[in-house]
Parts: structure tokens; sequence; C-alpha cells
């Protein structure tokens, strides 16, 4: 059996007593002694601190970079300004997801941050396709995340120029006495930075945050209810190989300049699939938020049928909402179910409960736009 690897702040996480677990090869807390509820309330309400050191971080330099990563990667990123971040997605040549990330145009080189359990392919794809031609370096850093109202707050006392920063913008600065990379971005709907520490300063730094009377330790179980909330895919879950970014309702994703049309069309793997789902609409399914009428979970797997109990799709993360105050999910039904207000039935042992198609994400986002 591998042995699970850990953060730099594991014994951090022991030491507050966290409940520790396997997740993406890494020794992980799921939740703290104040438990997933109140953790996600307090992040809601407050300030959390997420260690998401597991992330993949990596640095993308070489000629033309932007555009040799728009060989792989369906966004704009010729047209992304300096100092800014853009969510992205690595696509297989049938069109299907291979991971989702973050790119953030650091001036004379990009840096990425990709998923944990996906990191290692990833840099494997990187370096098969863009190797020859490009320096690829993984960053050994620590990644912490401060999500929550009050994130603002706490960071305007430790570091005033830092807040200058809106959504999706990324700097340096010396925060709380460490030097620090910055980007106000997120995976809890909510207001907050993406914070990257060099290893040896991660203790001491969420350390430094932690005196914060705001914030508290938030640990994967409230991480996972924040961001189902807030509508955000999971890789492996709401989107994987076989589903398409079109399917996902990711066609966000797809920059104008690389859609049928734009100066810089296509020129990515699957292109001719996704292109085409585009412009002919005719994907047979579509990701879809889910409101349960009752007050039993539904979970991911559960199939969702319509009236005659015939399957019309899956779901593929669900739980009880804390914020939204009853059971949410997001799924895939094929496309005549998934207009808002469609009521469809998930199989939960033995029983079909009606749930009702929404719009996500399923609480307002509190990103700081400026």
């Amino acid at each position: 059996m591998t042995e699970l690897k850990k953060t730099p702040l594991h014994a951090l996480h022991e030491s507050l007593g966290a409940k520790m677990v396997p997740f993406a090869g890494y020794e992980m807390p799921v939740q703290y002694p104040l438990g997933v509820k109140k953790e996600h309330e307090h992040t809601r309400r407050q300030c959390g601190l997420f260690d998401v050191s597991h992330m993949g971080q990596i640095a993308v330099s070489g000629p033309d970079v932007a555009k040799a990563l728009e060989s792989l990667i369906p966004a704009d990123l010729v047209g992304l300004s300096k100092d800014h971040q853009r969510y992205g997605l690595f696509i297989g040549t049938e069109g299907g997801i291979i991971d989702d990330l973050m790119l953030v145009n650091a001036g004379d080189h990009f840096y990425l941050v990709v998923n944990a359990a996906c990191k290692d392919q990833d840099l494997a794809h990187l370096r098969a396709t863009l190797g020859n031609t490009h320096d690829i370096e993984v960053l050994e850093r620590g990644l912490l995340a401060l999500q929550g109202p009050e994130a603002v707050n706490v960071m305007q006392r430790l570091c005033p120029d830092a807040c200058a920063l809106t959504f999706m913008q990324h700097g340096r600065f010396n925060v709380a006495g460490f030097d620090v990379w910055v980007s106000r971005s997120g995976y809890t709907g909510e207001d907050g930075f993406e914070i990257s520490v060099a290893e040896p300063d991660c203790e001491p730094f969420a350390k430094a945050l932690l005196s914060e009377p705001e914030v508290e330790m938030i640990g994967l179980g409230a991480r996972d209810s924040l961001r189902l909330e807030a509508g955000l895919c999971l890789y492996g879950h709401d989107m994987d190989m076989q589903t398409t970014p079109i399917e996902a309702g990711l066609i966000w994703a797809i920059g104008k300049p690389r859609r049928h049309g734009g100066e810089r069309a296509g020129g990515f793997p699957g292109a001719d699939v996704v292109l085409h789902q585009i412009d002919a609409k005719d994907h047979t399914r579509k990701r879809v938020g889910l409101v349960a009428d009752g007050r039993a979970p539904v979970r991911e797997g559960a199939r969702l049928v319509d009236e005659q109990g015939d399957e019309v799709g899956v779901v593929t993360s669900g739980g009880f909402g804390p914020s939204v105050g009853k059971p949410i999910a997001m799924g895939y039904v094929a496309r005549e179910f998934e207009a808002v207000e469609t009521v469809v039935y998930a199989e939960v042992r033995g029983k079909r409960l009606p749930m009702t198609v929404v719009k996500t994400p399923f609480v307002a986002p509190g990103y700081y736009r400026g």
C-alpha cells in the first residue's frame, strides 16, 4: 500500500484535533472539533482557512507561452493580462475533460494550479506536449485559501495592498511578514484569497492567519458543501474524460477567440467535438442543479428517473446545503429535463424522492469585482 503524503501543515492539523482521512494520495483534514456544519456556517459568516497544499503548482515558461498553452487549453490565454488569472480546462482528443485548472499570467511565465488527484498526469501531459520547447517546473510550495466575507478585513490588517485585488487578479506581497503569492479567488463562492507560500513558511504563516479573531481552520467536509452550494464542479465527480465542457455547463471556459469565427478558433485537442456542440447544440445531456422536496440527502451515484420510472440521469454531487437549509445536488439529465422547475425523481434506498431542477449557484456569490 502506498504511503499517504503529508502537507506542510500536517502537524498543525493534528495539534488542532483534525480528523484526518485519505484524499488524493494525501492525509488530509476532513473536519475539526467544530464540526462540518459549523465550519461551513463560519466560512459563510466570517472567515475560514483551508489547507490546499495538496494541489499541484506548476510554472511554465518559454517562447509565446500563452499561445503554447492554448494548444492544450481552450481558454483565451493570449488575451489574458499580466497578473490576471483565468479558469481553464485540459481537453482530450475526444472532447472530454482531462482536468480543470487555474492559470495566472505572471509576466515571464504562467503559473498553474491543478487538481491534486490529476497533478501527475497533468505534469506528464505538459511535458509530453510542451517539454521540448518550454520549461516546466514543479513548485514545491504550500497553498492556503482564506475564504469568507471577513477575509478582506483580515487581509486589510495584514497587507492592505492585497485588498486592491479584484476577483481573479494576482499579486505578490508581504503578508504578516511572509513573502507570498496572492490570488483573489477561491472555491466557496465567497470573497477571499488563495495564497501560495514557501513550504518552510507554511506553518508559521497559517498560525499568523489563525491568530486573527475571525479565522477558523476548515476541513474538506465543509469545503465540499461550500463548493456544492456555489455550484462549482469537482473533477472526477461532476466532470471527467467522458464529459465535454458543453455538457458540464462550462461553455464560458471556451474563450470567444477560440470558437468558430474567433481569431484563434480551435487548435486545441477535441476542438471539433467541442465547437460542434457549441454550434449545433446537439449534446444529449446537461449538468443541472437540483433541490430535494424533502429532508433526505441525495448522494452521488443516485439514479434520476421520470414519472414512469425511466432513467433520465444521475446525481454527481449531493448532500445537505447548510446555507440553503435543504438537500441539494448537481447531476446530469437528458436535455428534455434540463429546464428550470422540471421535476425528476432520485432513487434512494428503494424510494423515489422528488427533486426540482434549479439554476446554480444555490447561494448568491460574494466575489469582489471592484
